[in-house]
């Protein structure tokens, strides 16, 4: 069966991230991720200034989330943290009535599959997926995405939200970069080397 087809741009790559402790969540069991900040040190490894932070986000294009996290990026915002994403599109997946504070975010109720072929890919070159663990496991199950980060904080929680939730099947993944950081951080960029197109009719 061929993939679905997208108008525009043919250059569209989907990423997955999220960062997750070590034992693979992405959160504890109540959504709290207190645990992300660390205190370890690895001097090896390369350090994330502002100016280097900054200059990589640039490359992002739009935002895709749950809304889970989306709270949880409020939360972080009514606390003085700011607003993660800038002024980049981000689209919010809910069906539920949640703030709107900036013109850059749109709530979205229908198909995910819609919304990445046939409204992000055309549009946009570079399309995070940020969270949380069942867009991620959707975006994997229906083939939408191209490639997955995983950046590893150095600490176990020992239970929690998955990275990935109810995947239905293997997803074979190819090691394509590995950067350690100075905070202990370690991130794995894997490309899908084949997505799997699912039957239109399941």
């Amino acid at each position: 069966m061929n993939p679905p087809q997208t108008a525009g741009r043919t250059d569209s790559r989907v990423t997955i991230h999220m960062a997750a402790s070590l034992d693979g969540f992405i959160a504890r069991t109540d959504g709290r991720v207190d645990w992300l900040e660390t205190s370890d040190e690895f001097a090896q490894g390369k350090k994330m200034d502002p100016q280097f932070i900054a200059a990589f986000l640039e490359t992002i294009d739009c935002y895709v989330m749950g809304s889970r996290t989306y709270e949880t990026a409020l939360g972080f915002e009514a606390k003085g943290f700011g607003w993660s994403y800038g002024v980049k599109p981000t689209f919010v997946l809910t069906r539920r009535d949640l703030p709107r504070p900036r013109d850059n975010v749109e709530f979205f109720a229908g198909d995910l599959a819609e919304l990445m072929n046939q409204r992000l890919r055309p549009a946009f070159r570079s399309i995070w997926v940020v969270g949380g663990g069942a867009v991620a496991g959707e975006c994997l199950r229906r083939g939408l995405a191209d490639e997955v980060r995983y950046s590893i904080l150095p600490i176990l929680i020992g239970d929690g939200i998955s990275f990935f939730e109810k995947l239905d099947r293997d997803v074979a993944l190819h090691l394509a970069e590995v950067e350690a950081y100075a905070n202990g951080m370690i991130e794995l960029r894997y490309e899908i080397p084949e997505r799997t197109w699912p039957d239109p009719q399941t």
